[in-house]
C-alpha cells in the first residue's frame, strides 16, 4: 500500500505543475501576443498591398486601394509605386492622409519602390496599444519597400528620409480634443520607440521618416482617493489591486498545487509510520505470549508436549556416597 501512495504521489509531482501552466499559460502569451504581432502585421499587410497591383502592367503614381484580410476587417490598406528619381525631384502632393515633399530618398537606393498606406481603424489601440493617452484618430502607417519584385512577400523596409521640407500628416477622421486638453502628435517608429511632437493647425503632423502616426490627448486621471484621517494608513489604490490580482491569477494555483502536495507527502509519510508501529505491536504481542509448545496426541485428546527434556533425571542414589 506504501509503494502504491508513493507511486501515485509521484505521478502527482509531473501531472500537476503541467496542468498549472497550463492553465497560466494563455495569460501569459496574451500579455505579449500584441507587441510580437505589430511587426508580423506590417508584413501581412504589405502582402496585400502588393497584391492590389494590376497585372501584368502596373502604372506609376496611381493609388491602388488593396483588400485586408477579412478577419482584420476596419482596415485600409493601399499601395503606390513610384520611381525613386520622381519621388526625390517632383514629391507626391498628397497621397491619402500623406503629403510628400521634394528631397525624399530612400536607403538603400532602388530604381523603384512601393509606399504602402495603412490605416488601422479600431484596431489601433489593439496592435499600438499607449497606457495613459487616448487616441484622438486612428494609426495612419507609411511604409517603403523595394518594387523589383511585385509578387514578393516578407520585404525588409526601405528607410525614407526627407532631406528639406519634412513629410506632413493630416488626419481627416479625428475626433475632437475636450476643452483644456492638448492634442499631440504620437511616431511609432519600426524599432519600438514612441516620438511625442505638438500638433499642427490641429489635425496635422509632421515627419522626416516613415512609420505609424496618429492624434492623442492625455487620459484623463481619476478623481483622487479620500483623504484618510491623521494616524490612519492610506489604502491601496485600484491600481495596485489590479496589479496584485493579476499576479494572484497565476501564483494562487501554484501555490495552492504546492500546498496539495506537501499534504500529500505528509500523508504517505503518516501511513508508513502507522504501519511499522502496528507491526512493532504485532511481535511485541507474540513475545509476549511466549514460546508456543507442540501438539500431540494422548488418546481422543490433544496436549502440548516438550520436543525436548531440558533437565535430564538424576537418581538419589547416586549422591549418596
Amino acid at each position: 500500500m506504501g509503494l502504491l501512495l508513493l507511486r501515485s504521489l509521484a505521478m502527482l509531482l509531473v501531472v500537476v505543475p503541467v496542468c498549472l501552466f497550463s492553465f497560466s499559460l494563455p495569460y501569459i502569451v496574451a500579455q505579449s501576443d500584441t507587441k510580437i504581432s505589430a511587426r508580423a502585421l506590417d508584413a501581412l499587410l504589405q502582402d496585400y498591398a502588393y497584391r492590389a497591383f494590376v497585372r501584368p502592367r502596373t502604372r506609376t503614381g496611381i493609388v491602388y486601394n488593396g483588400s485586408v484580410p477579412s478577419n482584420l476587417t476596419g482596415m485600409k490598406i493601399a499601395a503606390m509605386r513610384l520611381r525613386s528619381g520622381s519621388l526625390r525631384t517632383k514629391g507626391v502632393k498628397m497621397y491619402e492622409e500623406f503629403g510628400i515633399p521634394i528631397g525624399v530618398t530612400e536607403t538603400p537606393y532602388v530604381e523603384r519602390l512601393v509606399l504602402v498606406y495603412q490605416n488601422l481603424g479600431n484596431w489601433s489601440k489593439t496592435y499600438y496599444p499607449l497606457p495613459g493617452y487616448t487616441y484622438l484618430s486612428p494609426v495612419l502607417g507609411l511604409l517603403a519597400y523595394d518594387a523589383s519584385n511585385l509578387t514578393a512577400t516578407n520585404l525588409q523596409e526601405l528607410e525614407i528620409r526627407a532631406s528639406g521640407d519634412p513629410l506632413s500628416i493630416t488626419f481627416q477622421d479625428m475626433m475632437s480634443a475636450p476643452a483644456g486638453s492638448v492634442a499631440k502628435c504620437v511616431w511609432f517608429d519600426l524599432h519600438g520607440l514612441i516620438n511625442f511632437s505638438n500638433a499642427i493647425s490641429g489635425n496635422t503632423c509632421s515627419t522626416t521618416e516613415q512609420g505609424h502616426f496618429s492624434i492623442v490627448i492625455e487620459s484623463v486621471a481619476p478623481s483622487p482617493s479620500p483623504v484618510s484621517p491623521p494616524g490612519v494608513p492610506p489604502s491601496p489604490g485600484r491600481e495596485k489591486k489590479k496589479s496584485n490580482s493579476k499576479v494572484w491569477i497565476i501564483v494562487g494555483p501554484v501555490l495552492g498545487g504546492l500546498a496539495l502536495l506537501v499534504l500529500l507527502a505528509f500523508l504517505v509519510l503518516w501511513l508508513h509510520k502507522y504501519k511499522h508501529r502496528k507491526k512493532m505491536e504485532q511481535m511485541q504481542k507474540a513475545a509476549d505470549v511466549g514460546e508456543a509448545l507442540q501438539m500431540t496426541s494422548v488418546g481422543d485428546t490433544k496436549a502440548p508436549a516438550a520436543a525436548v527434556t531440558r533437565t535430564q533425571p538424576v537418581l538419589e542414589n547416586e549422591y549418596v556416597p
